[in-house]
């Protein structure tokens, strides 16, 4: 037997056994109320802390190859808007990257809008993007052969 063992046994009466209990309150958060509450509140209860702290982000992107899509549409998964540049990239190669775009638009139920001749704006179902961008009046004679 140790000698804090010992001390312990002389000061103390081995028929009572003691049990720390802490008192202190504790603070309970929104989500963790009592059902009763929750009821009457309704079930589309959003905490405003969280939201607070998500930051919407935008990601400019010119991609050069059709390889650099992947990237893009991780960005849009991701709930990131991505404006597309496609000024560097062939004809070829801007189709299938706008159809690419638009099959990861279209999952993630987003948007995708074109924005001029050569850009595109990508958003997820959380941007919500007002307003349009109308075309000029006169088509260009470089959309026509461009396909746009």
């Amino acid at each position: 037997m140790s000698l804090k063992n010992k001390i312990k046994t002389f000061f103390t009466d081995e028929e009572y056994e003691y049990e720390y209990i802490d008192e202190t309150p504790q603070k309970t958060s929104y989500a963790e109320e009592p059902e009763m509450n929750t009821r009457k509140k309704g079930k589309n209860v959003v905490n405003l802390t969280q939201m607070q702290q998500a930051t919407a982000k935008v990601v400019l992107c010119e991609p050069r190859t059709y390889d650099e899509a992947q990237e893009i549409a991780d960005n849009i998964v991701n709930r990131r808007a991505v404006v597309i540049n496609l000024q560097r990239v062939d004809n070829i190669q801007k189709k299938r990257i706008v159809d690419f775009l638009s099959g990861t638009v279209y999952a993630i139920k987003g948007d995708i809008q074109k924005l001029g001749a050569e850009t595109f704006l990508c958003t997820p179902d959380n941007v919500d993007v007002t307003g349009t961008i109308t075309e000029s009046i006169l088509p260009n004679e470089d959309d026509y052969e461009r396909g746009w």
